[in-house]
């Protein structure tokens, strides 16, 4: 393997020369950057990463610890996190939590003991429900940087990147009622333990109120038959002219089962979901989703962490990426 060693001697320049070209930097002229980074691809020369991290005292890598990839929308944010990572020159190392606390902390664990500079994080469901969130805390007082993002537990002091989960909602909301005249509104639920549930429950609520009208909250658990909860509602209440799903799958099975209820989307009844725009595609009709940017913000997230990294006097900051009402063939 090539050393910085060999290279200087070939190129008849000192090892530091090498490694400031190799590095960038602006004491060293362009012509001999391009002699040391040429002959460097030629006999390919690979970087000691160890050495490097040593010197520095950084590891150049990211953990990012995910309640689920099988769900698209922490899918698009891995996505989002990967891509700017890397033009970033950062790597990151994922760990799923599974929703498990147990898992969550023994992630933080085996990770905060040097093998990453900071950390991405959704905060698992039981962790979130049990109320037990300590493990966190103790990272962040170790002097690791952790970035909350979706999930977020507004008791511990760190960087956020969130959706607007109250306001999305009530926009939502706010759309049947005033552009479509809907009246009999039922919201759709199985993630009301969670912040983000909580909010989106919060804005719903606060739009029907505004409203004068009846609030209808369908709080499903992740045991229940989905399918069978949604139809022997819609049979229970054949009113309904609405429904709004505040996660990614209901909202597809809320226009599956209407149809099997007889009703004609949109003409009888509406529906709009959460999700993201290829969200569409799996639906007929076409779903209107409440649109979270996701890849947008896996890339504030990596943004943000990596702002931290570098300051000396960082401040604790909360985004906020706005969603997007996108109407497609389940509303009027």
């Amino acid at each position: 393997m090539t050393t910085l060693k060999e290279l200087a001697k070939l190129l008849n320049i000192s090892v530091s020369t090498v490694s400031k070209a190799l590095n960038d930097s602006h004491e060293i002229s362009a012509t001999t950057k391009r002699r040391v980074n040429e002959l460097a691809e030629k006999l390919n020369y690979k970087p000691n990463r160890i050495a490097q991290q040593l010197k520095s005292n950084t590891t150049k890598t990211i953990g990012v610890i995910l309640p689920t990839v099988t769900n698209p929308f922490f899918a698009e944010v891995l996505h989002g996190i990967e891509t700017n990572a890397t033009k970033n020159k950062y790597d990151i190392i994922v760990c799923l939590s599974d929703e498990s606390l147990t898992k969550e902390q023994r992630s933080l664990e085996l990770l905060s003991n040097g093998s990453v500079d900071g950390f991405i994080i959704a905060v698992a469901r039981e962790s979130q429900v049990l109320e037990q969130t300590a493990h966190i805390n103790t990272v962040i007082n170790n002097k690791i940087p952790v970035l909350m993002f979706d999930r977020v537990v507004n008791e511990i002091t760190c960087d956020k990147v969130v959706v607007d989960d109250f306001q999305s909602v009530f926009e939502a909301t706010e759309y049947l009622i005033k552009t479509e005249q809907r009246k009999h509104i039922l919201l759709v639920s199985n993630i009301e333990e969670l912040s983000v549930g909580k909010l989106r429950i919060k804005g719903y609520q606060k739009s029907i109120e505004d409203a004068n009208l009846k609030s209808n909250v369908l709080k499903l658990s992740k045991v229940d038959n989905v399918e069978k909860h949604i139809y022997n509602y819609l049979q229970d209440n054949p009113e309904t002219d609405a429904i709004v799903s505040i996660d990614h799958i209901t909202g597809i099975i809320a226009i599956n089962m209407a149809k099997k209820t007889g009703k004609n989307i949109p003409k009888d009844i509406s529906v709009i979901g959460f999700g993201y725009e290829h969200t569409q595609l799996l639906s007929s009709p076409k779903i209107s989703i409440v649109h979270q940017k996701a890849y947008e913000i896996g890339e504030m997230s990596v943004k943000l962490l990596i702002d931290n990294l570098k300051s000396e006097d960082h401040k604790v900051k909360t985004i906020v990426v706005p969603s997007e009402l996108k109407l497609g063939e389940s509303t009027k």
